[in-house]
């Protein structure tokens, strides 16, 4: 197979064409630092091995990406990144990543916790909900959940004196109630939170 044609794309990609039809489109620095030029000779395996390193540059340069806008966990990098790159270039950047300690579990979870509960005023139990769903094993869960110290009886009392003046209309409480219940509470904190107001 003879590179007939390099034409630059956007995204830093440029289309090769071998034998004069479009054969793929590869990152431009791997082609440079390859040395691939037209005219150049390539058998399958030297074309695989080109697109295998496209593909974990590309990957590379999507995980940092998209750790430069906000911290990620583990599962949660690989899945977005799954969605447009390929699977073993994922691993891998997702496994560059941690080595480099830009991807921190432990961190990501102590930070999302105190956001859930502190700022969203999630119950603990929602909070696990949510840490699992972003793939933090239990472990981790237990010890940073176990670090945060919250009265979550005053937490719901908050809610209800910021978001539910009124409480005393049977139709803003029922509302209430149903949005304490989202955020994870169980009936009887709700409730005894309710008296309070009475």
């Amino acid at each position: 197979m003879r590179i007939t044609d390099i034409r630059p794309c956007r995204k830093s990609l440029s289309a090769v064409y071998i034998d004069g039809e479009f054969a793929v489109k590869l990152d431009t620095r791997t082609l440079l630092e390859n040395r691939v030029d037209v005219g150049k000779e390539l058998d399958d395996e030297e074309l695989r091995g080109l697109i295998s390193l496209s593909n974990e540059r590309r990957a590379k340069e999507k995980a940092l990406w998209l750790i430069s806008y906000r911290s990620h966990s583990k599962k949660e990098l690989r899945d977005k990144m799954r969605r447009t790159c390929d699977p073993d270039a994922t691993e891998k950047a997702v496994e560059r990543m941690e080595e480099l300690g830009l991807v921190d579990d432990e961190s990501f979870a102590r930070a999302y916790a105190g956001k859930l509960i502190f700022e969203k005023k999630m119950s603990k139990r929602a909070a696990v909900f949510e840490l699992r769903r972003k793939g933090i094993d239990s472990e981790t869960i237990d010890e940073v959940l176990g670090e945060i110290d919250v009265d979550y009886q005053q937490q719901i009392i908050d809610i209800i004196e910021r978001r539910y003046p009124h409480i005393e209309d049977e139709k803003i409480r029922r509302r209430a109630v149903a949005a304490l219940q989202r955020l994870g509470y169980g009936w009887e904190d709700i409730r005894s939170a309710l008296d309070s107001f009475e």
